[in-house]
């Protein structure tokens, strides 16, 4: 596809941004796979934007979580900062803003579905948050992220810190009790090759506890450890605990 002034007016119009120079939003929209094939009239791929975005984005989520949660240690802090900003986040804002209409892909990457994948929906929502930060500055592309995160930010229970890592906190509850350790079945697994999705069950002294469906077998795995700790709180909850 091409960017029109017109499809880059509605870019802007979904990110609330206006770039003052288009051929940064351009080149932020640029895979490497279309850049291969169009050195001539692209501006350059947004490989390195990608890793500036990066930086940008931990920087602006890390200061955040550092001034909403002061009483938290490092340790929790980066494992709130690692949920917000990962790989399956990132995709969800991006499909949000519409990025996989815009992104610029060589005829390869478009026949494969790139635009579905999470994999380059998150990298060109990194790249498009370096070129705002290059376009107008640091102030611009807080307010760019913390909007998009904004809601993210209200839910975080400091309470619930454990929410990362559900297995962990799973496989430790139940250490406590005496209980044997929980093992995780792959039970179904559907979709096309790039949307593929993962149906887990997690079995916990002999007997199924809960499933759970991601993504990623990861996840749903996390999914899983996180219906059986809300399901058997009371049961599995360590003695003396309130």
């Amino acid at each position: 596809m091409n960017l029109t002034d017109e499809s880059l007016d509605e870019f802007e119009e979904r990110l609330g941004y206006r770039f003052k120079d288009r051929s940064i939003a351009i080149r932020a929209l640029t895979h490497k796979s279309y850049f291969h094939e169009a050195r001539e009239t692209s501006p350059g791929d947004n490989e390195t934007f990608e890793f500036l975005g990066d930086s940008v984005l931990g920087f602006v989520v890390g200061d955040a979580l550092f001034r909403r949660f002061p009483e938290l240690d490092e340790g929790a802090l980066s494992k709130i900062k690692a949920f917000m900003v990962s790989a399956s986040a990132l995709a969800a804002k991006a499909r949000a803003k519409g990025l996989g209409e815009m992104l610029l892909l060589g005829v390869g990457e478009e026949k494969s579905g790139g635009r579905r994948k999470d994999s380059l929906l998150a990298n060109v929502l990194e790249a498009v948050i370096a070129g705002v930060y290059l376009d107008g500055g640091i102030e611009a592309a807080k307010a760019l992220i913390l909007s998009a995160w904004d809601g993210d930010l209200e839910k975080i229970d400091s309470r619930d810190l454990l929410f990362q890592d559900y297995k962990t906190a799973l496989q430790e509850i139940a250490q406590a009790r005496g209980l044997s350790l929980p093992e995780y079945r792959v039970i179904d697994e559907y979709g096309p090759d790039h949307e593929k999705r993962f149906l887990v069950e997690v079995v916990l002294d002999n007997q199924v506890s809960a499933r759970g469906e991601g993504s990623s077998k990861k996840e749903a795995q996390q999914q899983a450890a996180k219906e059986a700790l809300r399901l058997h709180e009371a049961r599995l909850a360590p003695s003396g605990a309130a």
